[in-house]
């Protein structure tokens, strides 16, 4: 049922999304601006995003928190990996302890945005929710938006059409679409898929009263699987000795550095990574185990994302016999399981398909700047979050090897720079606007199938400083050194005041 519309509201800044981003990126705008109003905008009924949408068996970070979460927050918990509850609860306190609960707006679902130069404002269209269920429509004025809306459609993940499906008798299941309380206990699991979803439910299936009886993971193609400790020793000691605020500092920079030099040794030497890859993998599985057909992945280390295992537990499950792998391609679904193309039938009573994410920019709002309709495609990304084109719009995207959430910082710290240059010269729209005939390349640098699959879709970089980002969060740090504010974003003001657009190079 649709209400009346609601009355207009405005902010200086609107965040959209309540997700890991959203929330730290509200934290620092808080802080940089706390004379200008900021709303913090999310379409569910809760904090969490990607936390609070996925529920499947075992749900965990295959990051270490310390790095993972906040530099504003030291992670205290023990577990270093920890499960989805537990960063759900950290991104709630974090909500609270910073008082953002008193500009959060849940059941706030923004579906549209128009910018008009004229009045040099985004007018943001609100889907409001109440608790029984009602629509209405808010219309939210902002002089500046940022997205901090992920990377993936949350009502869809992707799913291949398999031959047969409607044949099979059981259950069919997607982790992004969990039912809640499902019962898996003594049932045969297949899990289709070799990503870190499918590397996390297979141990976390077998796991407690609800065990089931066997679990399978069918791959089309391997994954590097690594072990980890579930607990951060060094992280303990860090803050035992120093405390709370110094030792969890020390702990992210040990993470970081630890981190850049496993994935440069990698990358620079995929042969020596691929050896030592699986001679780890060789101890970790029972002797005589076929760990060059099973986990042996075609690509070097990191043309895809390492799956993590915290204590081995992936591991641990093979090895006490009640999960297999198993490397081959689908031929059809049957009533009793899946027929392989080397004709071995597994045979299953649940059926998941961990088969990836469906990508998607802006949380599938289709911008328009004075009328005309903004393609995400067309755009090139100014340090990797503003586009071009589009006036006082920033988008938040992490690393592919590195922790996704490290670029936060940096990010809402060009946007601060962006208003305050506005601020400080009377101007009111920062439109970038790349150099005539730059060459562009691939934003991602993973081959990982979602992002293949969405290469027409994503916004694009240029080959240097100030329209490129980096992969890794010690490299792409290095391009946020120094003023921000670069002669390609050109400044102006009102269309009815100045129609005319002033580079900064002009402007100072």
């Amino acid at each position: 049922m649709t209400q009346p519309s609601h009355p207009t509201d405005t902010a200086d800044i609107v965040v959209i999304g309540a997700g890991l981003s959203g929330i730290g990126a509200t934290k620092y705008l808080m802080d940089d601006f706390p004379d200008k109003k900021v709303l913090l905008l999310e379409g569910r009924d809760a904090v969490g995003g990607t936390w609070d949408l996925f529920r499947y068996p075992g749900i965990r970070s295959d990051d270490s928190v310390h790095t993972y979460g906040y530099e504003f927050k030291p992670w205290l918990h023990e577990e270093a990996i920890a499960g989805g509850d537990l960063i759900r609860g950290y991104m709630e306190e974090t909500i609270t302890e910073f008082g953002m609960d008193e500009i959060l707006r849940l059941r706030h679902r923004v579906t549209a945005a128009d910018w008009s130069s004229e009045d040099a404002q985004w007018t943001l269209h609100v889907t409001v929710t109440d608790e029984a269920g009602n629509e209405s429509h808010k219309i939210v004025q902002a002089g500046f938006v940022f997205s901090g809306t992920g990377y993936y459609k949350y009502d869809e993940g992707f799913e291949p059409r398999f031959e047969g499906r409607e044949d099979f008798q059981g259950d069919i299941l997607h982790p992004q679409h969990w039912p809640a309380d499902y019962d898996h206990s003594g049932k045969r699991v297949v899990i289709i898929g070799s990503g870190a979803t499918a590397v996390t439910m297979l141990p976390a299936m077998l796991s407690g009263e609800g065990a089931a009886a066997h679990v399978t993971m069918l791959q089309r193609t391997p994954s590097y699987v690594a072990s980890m400790p579930r607990v951060d020793k060094i992280a303990q000691f860090l803050l035992k000795v120093f405390g709370k605020k110094l030792g969890y500092r020390l702990t992210r920079i040990k993470n970081i550095w630890r981190d850049h030099f496993l994935v440069t040794v990698l990358v620079k030497f995929p042969n020596f990574g691929r050896k030592l890859l699986r001679s780890m993998t060789v101890k970790e599985l029972p002797a005589g185990f076929d760990v060059d057909t099973h986990f042996a992945p075609p690509y070097s280390p990191w043309d895809q994302r390492l799956c993590a295992t915290p204590d081995g537990d992936f591991f641990e499950a093979i090895r006490n016999g009640n999960a297999d792998v198993a490397t081959d391609q689908i031929e059809r679904f049957t009533e009793k399981g899946i027929l392989l193309t080397s004709g071995k039938v597994l045979e299953a009573d649940v059926i998941v398909t961990a088969t990836g994410l469906v990508m998607q920019m802006l949380g599938g709002i289709k911008p328009t700047v004075d009328g005309t309709p903004v393609d995400v495609a067309d755009t090139v990304l100014y340090h990797g979050a503003l586009m071009s084109g589009v006036p006082n719009w920033a988008m938040m995207l992490g690393f592919t090897k590195a922790t996704w959430t490290l670029r936060i910082r940096n990010v809402t710290r060009l946007v601060a720079d962006v208003i305050r240059e506005m601020d400080r010269k009377g101007y009111d729209t920062a439109l970038p606007v790349p150099p005539e005939g730059m060459a562009t390349q691939s934003l991602f640098d993973l081959s990982a199938g979602y992002m293949q699959r969405a290469q027409s879709e994503l916004p694009r970089q240029g080959a240097g400083k100030p329209w490129r980002m980096h992969t890794t969060f010690v490299r792409d740090n290095r391009l946020f050194k120094g003023r921000l504010i670069h002669r390609d974003l050109q400044f102006s003001k009102r269309a009815v005041e100045a129609p005319h657009l002033v580079s900064v190079e002009a402007a100072s």
